[in-house]
């Protein structure tokens, strides 16, 4: 059942869809206020305004499937069952991270669920994505297959590129999946490509390449589910190309000074937050149901980042340093 509006039949889904969108949302704010309080040290790159791109996408999946993300990640690994506590925790430098504080904001793993880890160097997981897929292959495991995500300014990377080429010509279980917000940092995506219907980039490989409303969730997870579905069919791979708008800057050092207000209003007003609540009250759910989720995801959010602060960070003693360095 991959047709979006067949899918508002299924309540627990689009509660399901609701309640992950806000609380990569609350997540991000979050994130945003510790670096505010001077609480939160080095980078990060929220996706606000993106949120329907990695939970419909990762719902779309199955549990056993993988995804690596980018450095706008958070939203995918949320959706992937990653603890919000422990990436809060792992995003302060404390003990109980995702990655024992090692990691930050950009490398958060947690193979447990399959969320194979945020690489900071963009296009980068494409090629390794490559790798989990062709295991998966080799192993027989027809029913599985890889995700990769990556972002519009990434598909100018050779690496993409070649892990494209590369999935095509062994037919690998891979989906690529490109989250077009339209800006590779400050540059917008019409001054740094020829051609910017980017579905074209996977027609030379000749592989399945379709696109889809970014910033309407059941749009996303029809999108997903049915290039899964061909994958795992023709076992080949396929290419999703999802529009959508980051109103939150590039980084948390951003000031936007490269976009105009009117714009960003203009994004602020297609909030697929806002889009998605319009489809649950026409498909039964009331004002008190949508508020219901709204303080479930803040009270998840308040108790993850309650949870992070009072958490102990690392041990800095020379025997955990040389215990890191050369441990299997």
């Amino acid at each position: 059942m991959n047709d979006p509006a067949q899918l508002c039949g299924n309540k627990a889904l689009l509660a399901g869809l609701m309640e992950h969108m806000m609380l990569v949302r609350k997540f991000e704010n979050a994130v945003l206020s510790l670096f505010e309080q001077g609480k939160l040290h080095g980078t990060t790159h929220l996706c606000v305004g993106e949120e329907a791109t990695g939970v419909g996408s990762v719902f779309a999946l199955k549990p056993q499937d993988c995804i690596l993300s980018t450095h706008r990640g958070h939203g995918q690994v949320l959706a992937k069952g990653v603890s919000a506590r422990d990436m809060m925790a792992e995003m302060l430098g404390k003990e109980a991270g995702t990655n024992r504080g090692r990691g930050g904001s950009m490398h958060i793993a947690n193979v447990g669920v399959n969320a194979l880890g945020v690489g900071g160097v963009i296009g980068a997981g494409c090629p390794i994505a490559c790798g989990v897929a062709l295991s998966f292959k080799l192993r027989g495991e027809k029913d599985r297959i890889a995700a990769v995500f990556f972002g519009d300014g990434s598909s100018n990377e050779g690496a993409v590129h070649e892990a494209m080429n590369l999935a095509a010509t062994w037919r690998l279980p891979l989906l690529f999946i490109c989250t077009n917000n339209g800006y590779g940092m400050s540059t917008p995506l019409e001054r740094a490509v020829n051609d910017t219907d980017l579905t074209k980039r996977g027609y030379p490989y000749g592989i399945r390449s379709t696109e889809t409303d970014g910033n309407d969730v059941l749009a996303v997870y029809a999108a997903v589910a049915a290039a899964r579905a061909y994958i795992t069919e023709e076992e080949r791979p396929a290419f999703v190309v999802e529009h959508t708008y980051r109103t939150s800057g590039h980084s948390k050092s951003d000031g936007n000074q490269y976009r105009t207000e009117e714009e960003i209003a203009y994004w602020q007003s297609k909030n697929p937050i806002a889009r998605f609540s319009e489809v649950m009250r026409e498909n039964g759910f009331s004002e008190a149901d949508i508020e219901a989720i709204d303080e479930r995801s803040s009270a998840v959010i308040a108790e993850a980042t309650a949870y992070a602060e009072a958490c102990p960070y690392p041990a800095a003693s020379p025997q955990e340093l040389e215990a890191e360095t050369y441990s299997d």
